[in-house]
C-alpha cells in the first residue's frame, strides 16, 4: 500500500494517469510532450507505473504503448481527482483553458464510460425511471435490462466486471455509471453517432442526433445538458 501511495503521490505520474483516462494507449513520447518533460524522464516514470501495476504495456513492432491497467485503475484515478479539493479551485488563465475546462465538466469519457454532467445526468435519470436500483448493490433492474435490449445494447457474457458500478465524478462530485453497463452505453453512444470527441481530449460533445436520442430514450425535456 505504501508503494502504491508513493506512485500516486508523484505529480508527473498524475499528469500521465489523467491523460490515460481517455482509455487509449499512448507512447512515452506522446506523454512526455503532453507533460512538457524529456522523453527519458517520461520513460522512467512509466516504468515505475507499469511495475506498480497501474499501467500495462503493449508493443507493436518497435513501438511501445501504455494504457491504464483496467477499469479499477481508472476509477481509482477518477476518485482521487474527486477528492482533490484544489483541482478546480484555481481559475483558468486563458480563454482556451476555460473553454477546455468547461467542455470537460460538461461531458467527457472516464476510461470507457461517460462522465461529467452528461454521465451524471444519464445515471440519475436512469435511477429515477427505475432502470437502476442504487439500494441494491447498485444493480440493473429488469426494466433496465429491457431498456438496454430495446436500444440494441448487449452486455458481455461471463464478465468478471460488475454490471453496475458507481464512479465518483470529479467535477460533479456525484456518481456516474461505470461497470459493463456504463461501458456499453458509452460505446453505443459513439457507434450511433450520439457523441463525438472534441479534438484529442477526453471531452465529448452531443450531436443533434444524440440530443434527440437522449431526450427520447430517457424522457428528458429542456434539460441543460441538451442545449447546443
Amino acid at each position: 500500500m505504501a508503494a502504491l501511495a508513493g506512485l500516486l503521490a508523484d505529480a508527473t505520474s498524475a499528469v500521465f494517469r489523467l491523460a490515460l483516462l481517455d482509455g487509449r494507449a499512448w507512447t512515452a513520447t506522446e506523454l512526455a510532450r503532453h507533460a512538457g518533460i524529456a522523453a527519458s524522464t517520461a520513460t522512467a516514470h512509466l516504468n515505475l507505473l507499469t511495475e506498480g501495476g497501474l499501467l500495462v504495456e503493449e508493443r507493436q513492432g518497435r513501438h511501445r504503448y501504455v494504457r491504464l491497467a483496467g477499469p479499477e485503475a481508472a476509477e481509482l484515478v477518477e476518485h482521487l481527482s474527486a477528492l482533490a479539493p484544489g483541482r478546480l479551485a484555481t481559475p483558468p488563465r486563458t480563454l482556451s483553458a476555460a473553454t477546455r475546462r468547461s467542455a470537460m465538466a460538461r461531458a467527457r469519457t472516464c476510461y470507457d464510460h461517460l462522465a461529467g454532467l452528461l454521465g451524471v445526468t444519464i445515471t440519475e435519470t436512469m435511477a429515477e425511471r427505475g432502470l437502476l436500483d442504487w439500494r441494491r448493490g447498485p444493480a440493473l433492474t429488469a426494466a433496465g435490462a429491457e431498456w438496454l435490449d430495446a436500444l440494441g445494447i448487449a452486455l458481455p457474457e461471463n464478465s468478471e466486471r460488475p454490471a453496475v458500478r458507481p464512479c465518483l465524478d470529479f467535477t460533479e462530485r456525484r456518481p456516474h455509471l461505470a461497470g459493463t453497463v456504463g461501458a456499453a452505453l458509452s460505446r453505443h453512444a459513439f457507434d450511433a453517432g450520439w457523441i463525438v470527441r472534441i479534438g484529442t481530449t477526453r471531452a465529448v460533445s452531443l450531436t443533434p442526433e444524440g440530443r434527440d436520442a437522449i431526450s427520447n430514450h430517457l424522457d428528458l425535456r429542456h434539460h441543460a445538458i441538451l442545449e447546443p
